[in-house]
């Protein structure tokens, strides 16, 4: 089944600003998955919301940044490698060098930062799925 047509669980943002990424590091506790390593914003589904809303709303409550659902120039639903059957969206935007000063953690995490895409991409604490699909969504070779 392709993963647009699957269950989908959450969905995920790629924010790009200026050769950067902007990221967080997970809390390091053991309940979670990948405990202390970098994640995208965004997080799971509630209720009957659309992906683009689920993705803007986990990156408000995560870094208080509010996007208009017009600048997600990039959507794609994968299958999610941790829970097969189930698929999760993800997008990309560009931000501002001031949008992204101006982010805040919320929360959740213990860091929020912009890192340099490529240190993302070879991260070897990043979320494991995550640097094929940010190098892939951003036509990067790995």
């Amino acid at each position: 089944m392709a993963p647009e047509r699957m269950r989908w669980k959450g969905a995920k943002l790629v924010l790009t600003c200026e050769g950067s990424l902007l990221v967080l590091r997970r809390d390091d506790i053991p309940p979670i998955n990948w405990p202390g390593c970098w994640d995208l914003p965004g997080g799971a589904r509630e209720g009957d919301e659309t992906p683009e809303a689920c993705a803007l709303r986990e990156l408000s409550e995560e870094t208080g940044l509010r996007l208009d659902p017009a600048r997600l120039m990039v959507a794609q639903a994968r299958e999610l490698p941790h829970k097969p059957g189930r698929a999760g969206w993800y997008f990309h935007a560009e931000i501002t060098p001031a949008e992204a000063a101006a982010a805040t953690l919320g929360d959740e995490g213990a860091e929020l930062r912009l890192m340099p895409v490529a240190e993302f991409v070879a991260h070897p604490r990043a979320v494991p799925h995550f640097p094929a699909i940010v190098a892939e969504m951003l036509g990067l070779a790995r």
